[in-house]
């Protein structure tokens, strides 16, 4: 892992093309490479950019006259005055091929308007919020942990990550130890927030995918909490397909309910990629 956060522009590679109208174009402030798979990032935020916590923004580079853009939650909350992402690596990836390479000082342009489904607005109150994620599905629970507004709206936290590998999982875990530390939320979050891990290739202290885990009652004897229930959980879910999928049908079962801003509900899901 190897981490460059100080501003220094003096590096910044210049731009090739021109920004696009009506886009912001921001700068890098800091990067931070997990893996050979995975990093994060962070930009400068537009004054004027106003989001919900768990919101996604299509973000692009300024590397051709026609900017490919894709969609990436915000992992930072709402009230922070950078913006925070976590992305994945693909080689051959329209975007993330070249945005793995960026550096402080480097431009990184972005659409005006923000949207996403994995917010607090779209669920009903109730006891218990299950966040379920996979891989870089964790961004925008990334936001919502630090936001004031989740643990007003729910009394208990759960958050799972699914990886492939142990290293994967380094995100998650800073994140989570951190939070007591927020200053502005360090006080809401003592022994309300719960990180359940798993990997589903390399070896580790828990093994296999979420849905199998829920499936064979052992993610509830692991935490020692009663079964998801309607009428106390709420449920939101971002990550692979197959794991949208596969735990949209297992909330179904249960009686869960799809929910959205203009008909709030039991459980959310996010379907927007990352390519």
């Amino acid at each position: 892992m190897n981490t460059t956060s100080a501003l220094n522009t003096a590096g910044a590679r210049p731009l090739q093309f021109p920004i696009p109208a009506n886009v912001y174009a921001e700068t890098v402030v800091s990067v931070k490479h997990y893996t050979d798979r995975l990093f994060s990032f962070r930009i400068t935020r537009p004054q004027s950019l106003r989001f919900r916590s768990g919101e996604f923004v299509m973000i692009g580079l300024p590397n051709a006259e026609k900017p490919v853009f894709r969609a990436y939650s915000i992992a930072s909350p709402a009230w922070d005055d950078e913006l925070e992402f976590f992305s994945i690596k693909v080689p051959d990836g329209p975007l993330t091929s070249q945005l793995q390479k960026i550096q402080i000082g480097d431009t990184v342009i972005m659409r005006q308007k923000s949207t996403g489904t994995l917010v607090v607005d779209a669920l009903t109150p109730a006891k218990r919020l299950f966040m379920i994620s996979t891989g870089t599905g964790i961004a925008p629970f990334a936001s919502l942990l630090r936001d004031p507004d989740t643990y007003e709206k729910f009394e208990q936290v759960v958050l799972t990550h699914t990886c492939r590998d142990n290293a994967e999982l380094t995100y998650g875990q800073e994140l989570v130890a951190e939070l007591e530390n927020d200053p502005l939320i360090g006080e809401l979050t003592g022994g309300r927030v719960t990180l359940y891990n798993s990997t589903t290739r390399e070896t580790s202290e828990r093994m296999g995918r979420i849905t199998a885990l829920i499936g064979s009652g052992k993610f509830y004897s692991d935490l020692g909490i009663d079964k998801l229930d309607p009428e106390t959980d709420r449920i939101m879910i971002c990550g692979s397909m197959h794991m949208l999928r596969d735990v949209k049908e297992l909330a179904e079962s249960l009686g869960f309910q799809e929910g959205s801003l203009h008909h709030p509900a039991s459980f959310v899901v996010e379907r927007a990629f990352v390519g």
